[in-house]
C-alpha cells in the first residue's frame, strides 16, 4: 500500500509517441491523475517526442484518444496534436537543453566524456548487467567529434538516497544502475535523463510516479541534477514507483515489444474498466472500486483519510 502524497502537489502525464499506448501506460495515468486530484494539485501533460526516429502521428493521436477514453483531464499541456507540435514539442527546446550541458561541461570539466562505440561494439562489450564498461571513458576523445555521444563519468562512491511513497527509503549507487549514461546523442540532441530533467523543473514538477522499472532512470537523474545549472531543485522531488503489469507470458509491458498488428489498450480493452480495475489492484482497494473512475477515486479518498 501506498503512502498519499502531502499538498502541495505538481505532476505529469508524460507519454511518448514511440508506439500505442498500453495497459501499463494508462494504469501508470490512471494513478498519476488519481493521486494528483486527491491532493488538489496541479496536473501536466509532457508529451516526450525527443526521439523523433520513433515518433509517427498516429501515435501521437493515440496519446490523446487514450486520455479521452480514460477520462482523464489535465490542466496545463497541449489540447491536442497540432496544439503539441506548434506550442509543446521538446523539439523547440532543444537549444534550451544544449545550453545546460555545455554549462554544466564548462562548470564540470571532468562530468561527462565523449564516446565513440558503436551499437555492434557496445553489444560486444556490454558488462553482464548491461552496463557499458566505460571503454572511452580514458579516451580523451573530443567533444565535437561526429559520430560520437557523450557520457556521464558517474563515480564508484556515487549514492543517491530518496524516500519512494510506495516502498520506502531507498538508495541506489547509479554506477552499478544505470552506469556511465548518455547525455547527448549521437545526433547532437539531449538524451532523455537531461531533457526530462530539465522540464520537470522548468513545470515545477514535485511528484513523478513511474514504473519500478525506471529506478535507474530516477538514479540518474537524481545524481545529475545537481551538476547541471538551476536544475539542483529536481532532487526535492517526491517519487512513486509502482509495481509493472506483465502480459500472458509473465513479460513486462512494453511499446517497443508490441506485435505489428497490435495498437494498444485502445484496440484490446473494449471498457476502461480493465484499466481501473489493475488500478484497484495495484492500490490494493476493493475489486467493486474498479468499476469506474469516480469509484476509483472515492476509494482513494476513503484511503487516504
Amino acid at each position: 500500500m501506498l503512502n498519499f502524497p502531502a499538498a502541495p502537489v505538481v505532476s505529469r502525464l508524460a507519454p511518448t509517441p514511440s508506439g500505442f499506448l498500453h495497459l501499463g501506460n494508462a494504469v501508470n495515468f490512471t494513478l498519476t491523475w488519481l493521486l494528483t486530484r486527491q491532493a488538489g494539485g496541479l496536473l501536466h501533460l509532457r508529451i516526450d517526442d525527443l526521439d523523433r526516429a520513433r515518433f509517427r502521428p498516429v501515435y501521437l493521436e493515440n496519446i490523446f484518444r487514450t486520455l479521452d477514453w480514460l477520462g482523464l483531464d489535465y490542466d496545463h499541456g497541449p489540447s491536442g496534436p497540432d496544439d503539441f507540435e506548434r506550442n509543446f514539442s521538446q523539439q523547440h527546446r532543444l537549444p534550451e537543453y544544449e545550453a545546460v550541458l555545455q554549462a554544466a561541461r564548462a562548470v564540470h570539466p571532468e562530468l561527462f566524456y565523449a564516446c565513440r562505440c558503436s551499437r555492434a561494439e557496445l553489444a560486444r562489450q556490454v558488462l553482464p548487467d548491461g552496463r557499458y564498461p566505460g571503454t572511452c571513458r580514458q579516451g580523451g576523445l573530443p567533444f565535437a567529434a561526429a559520430d560520437t555521444v557523450w557520457r556521464a563519468a558517474v563515480p564508484v562512491e556515487a549514492s543517491v538516497c530518496f524516500h519512494d511513497l510506495a516502498r520506502g527509503d531507498i538508495q541506489i549507487w547509479p554506477a552499478q544502475n544505470p552506469g556511465d549514461f548518455v547525455v547527448r546523442k549521437r545526433d547532437g540532441v539531449a538524451a532523455y535523463q537531461v531533457a526530462s530533467v530539465a522540464d520537470d523543473v522548468r513545470l515545477g514538477v514535485n511528484l513523478v510516479v513511474r514504473g519500478h522499472d525506471l529506478l535507474d532512470s530516477t538514479a540518474a537523474q537524481l545524481w545529475l541534477a545537481p551538476y547541471l545549472p538551476k536544475q539542483g531543485g529536481f532532487t526535492k522531488t517526491r517519487f512513486l514507483h509502482h509495481g509493472l503489469l506483465r502480459d500472458a507470458a509473465g513479460h513486462k509491458l512494453s511499446k517497443s515489444t508490441q506485435a505489428g498488428t497490435r495498437r494498444g489498450i485502445l484496440e484490446e480493452a473494449t471498457t476502461p474498466q480493465v484499466v481501473y480495475r489493475a488500478v484497484a489492484r495495484l492500490l490494493e482497494l476493493p475489486p467493486v472500486a474498479g468499476e469506474s473512475l469516480g469509484a476509483l477515486a472515492e476509494d482513494v479518498q476513503r484511503a487516504d483519510h
